[in-house]
């Protein structure tokens, strides 16, 4: 009931901006346009008790609903299906291929929210939401670093995680697994650098270990 209640109260409030709202595993996500990201955590923080942001993250959506890993039998070659990639979608390149992810926690309602913002995949820019919840400093910053995400307003939007000169965004799905260059410390130069990725790209094979009487010790 109080999950109801509180979807009721956010189509009351925030009518005007919401895109859509629906309650599922026992939380309530609503989906808004970037431009009113400002507008609608101001309300809930001052308005609908949310006062607290539990965490932020960036989602890139390039290749989501691919049918590649899609399987209803074992493979005989391990991952033979990541290896010819079929049924694979295209990444997206225009459009809205990124998201932002807002949960926030309301103690005094004892209600947890979702809120997804859908931004645009050659600009993914959102206003910061640091001057409502302090705490969002670090989210936004791991966001950009991650994913290339821009928060406007940040008053220290800098790598959080990669080191200093990073190129890439190491979360988007288009960035290489085994990533662009790599660092180990040189003896005859007495310093750090940095050099082409030297790892192999393979595909690994899983181990399957039968427990039966094919594979049992003929000795007792």
């Amino acid at each position: 009931m109080m999950l109801n209640e509180l979807k009721q109260n956010l189509e009351h409030h925030l009518s005007d901006v919401l895109l859509d709202c629906d309650c599922e595993h026992d939380e309530v996500t609503i989906h808004i346009p970037a431009d009113a990201i400002l507008t609608v955590c101001r309300k809930l923080h001052d308005t609908l008790g949310f006062e607290q942001l539990i965490d932020l993250c960036g989602v890139d959506y390039s290749q989501y609903g691919g049918s590649a890993w899609e399987t209803k039998a074992a493979s005989e070659n391990g991952f033979s299906r990541a290896v010819d990639g079929a049924g694979n979608m295209e990444p997206v390149s225009e459009g809205y291929r990124f998201a932002v992810v807002y949960h926030l926690l309301s103690i005094q309602h004892n209600l947890r929210l979702r809120i997804k913002v859908r931004l645009d995949a050659d600009q993914p820019i959102i206003d910061s939401v640091t001057s409502i919840w302090n705490c969002a400093n670090w989210f936004e910053r791991e966001a950009f670093d991650l994913f290339g995400i821009l928060f406007d307003g940040h008053d220290d939007l800098r790598r959080i995680l990669t080191d200093y000169g990073f190129i890439g965004h190491p979360f988007r799905k288009d960035f290489p697994l085994i990533g662009n260059v790599e660092m180990r410390y040189d003896a005859d130069k007495k310093r750090v650098i940095y050099q082409p990725v030297s790892i192999v790209e393979r595909t690994l094979v899983p181990r399957v270990i039968r427990d039966d009487n094919r594979y049992t010790s003929s000795k007792r």
